[in-house]
């Protein structure tokens, strides 16, 4: 993949945007998709999902999504610039006088499976949030190795160059977490947590997750965040010891009764949760935004001219609300998006050119940013005999600061969601 962007052709925006509109054929290989789905169940002693969980195929658009490289490489860069800011003095002295108390306490881990998530548009890429925990990898892995080309001009690549190495890389990341905390210790048990996962949306991929690392000898279970115990410096949970926890939960500081023992067992360093409540402080808290947003803030901190440039065109602006500019907030709400600075899963966001005055007070009274409104992408799809258009968001699915796999969703709404008729997880094929 090219360095830089400036050095791909910019034909490719075109070419993409022509393909996004007009291409309808049908990428996805079901048949390819089920039998690698029966291989990741099978085997194991874990079965198929059952009847309580989501039906598999609503997780899965039929089409993949087509991005300029020179869009991705812009993505790939402009992460690697926020995780460098990630690391100043400065920014981590701000974004933790806002955090949890919780989140001054650094074990090490830097958190498995992060996510930046993007719009494209005629401007480039835009951040639209940084998120722990994302889910959606192991499906979006099984999905991408699933796919024919289509409308696809030659010599391109299909999908991710990461795919090929996605499952030694994921193993690799979470010895890599480990070893960040533990040394050269062997990771022996690893506890993937939710809260009732049997009942979680991604639960089969908590399967999928489990499956990957048994295969390569690390004892993996899936249990319910509320059966931790912590006794004589030694979390245990079904009476096994655990030696780390993947953690799926969205109560990102621990602070939930039903958390006690997790917290108290982190805490002592007793177990080494990925990714954990500072790398949420660090990364993921949206109040974050307001000053990976700020030129002037980013150079006082001595972040190169360069990336400053780049996250100016990547970052939409950012700011915390405040009832002080309510008047302004007001008259500028068709171009802003407000999001709660603690939500997760798009609960609680609002675009201003629907708020109405109810809406804009609540959000007055809590913790909010507005955030520049960005729209999404839009790809074509056919379903039946009727075309269509569905939004698209962009994920990078990362570790430190490293593309793991690249994905899309398409939707219909306000938000990202998996009822949109022919939406879901998509691949993307680079142009």
């Amino acid at each position: 993949m090219p360095d830089d962007p400036r050095d791909i052709p910019q034909t490719a925006n075109t070419d993409a945007d022509r393909l996004n509109r007009h291409c309808y054929c049908i990428t996805l290989d079901r048949d390819a998709l089920n039998a690698s789905l029966r291989d990741q169940f099978s085997g194991t002693g874990m079965g198929f999902p059952t009847t309580e969980v989501p039906e598999l195929d609503q997780f899965f658009a039929d089409t993949a999504v087509f991005v300029p490289t020179a869009d991705i490489v812009t993505m790939e860069r402009a992460v690697e610039a926020i995780e460098s800011v990630s690391r100043f003095p400065s920014y981590l002295k701000q974004v933790l006088s806002w955090a949890p108390e919780i989140a001054q306490f650094d074990p090490g881990p830097v958190g498995a499976f992060m996510s930046y998530d993007f719009h494209l548009g005629p401007e480039g890429p835009q951040l639209i949030e940084i998120n722990t925990n994302a889910g959606g990898a192991f499906l979006n892995a099984v999905l991408a190795r699933a796919q024919r080309r289509c409308c696809q001009p030659p010599h391109a690549p299909a999908v991710s160059p990461a795919l090929d190495n996605f499952d030694d890389a994921v193993f690799n990341m979470f010895n890599a977490e480990w070893q960040t905390q533990r040394g050269d210790s062997r990771l022996s048990r690893v506890a993937i947590v939710d809260e009732a996962p049997e009942s979680q949306f991604m639960y089969p991929e908590f399967q999928m997750a489990q499956r990957l690392l048994s295969a390569r000898g690390i004892d993996t279970l899936i249990f319910d965040s509320a059966e931790f115990e912590y006794a004589d410096g030694v979390l245990t949970a079904g009476g096994q010891h655990i030696d780390m926890v993947y953690n799926r939960l969205v109560d990102f500081a621990l602070e939930s009764p039903r958390h006690a023992a997790l917290r108290r067992a982190y805490r002592d360093g007793a177990v080494v949760v990925t990714p954990n409540p500072r790398t949420h402080a660090v990364l993921a808290d949206k109040r974050n935004l307001t000053l990976l947003s700020d030129s002037s803030t980013l150079r006082e901190w001595g972040l190169d001219t360069e990336n400053v440039k780049l996250l100016e065109r990547t970052v939409p602006k950012a700011r915390l609300v405040s009832r002080d500019d309510e008047a302004q907030l007001w008259r500028d709400r068709r171009s802003l998006f407000f999001k709660p600075v603690s939500g997760h899963g798009s609960k609680g966001v609002y675009r201003g050119d629907k708020l109405t005055k109810r809406v804009f007070e609540n959000i007055l009274e809590g913790d909010y940013i507005a955030q520049d409104l960005v729209p999404p992408g839009e790809r074509g799809i056919r379903i039946d005999d009727t075309v269509t258009t569905g939004k698209v968001d962009i994920r990078l699915y990362t570790y430190a600061g490293k593309t793991l796999l690249t994905a899309a969703r398409i939707y219909k709404g306000q938000t990202t969601n998996f009822r949109t008729p022919g939406g879901g997880f998509a691949p993307i094929f680079q142009v």
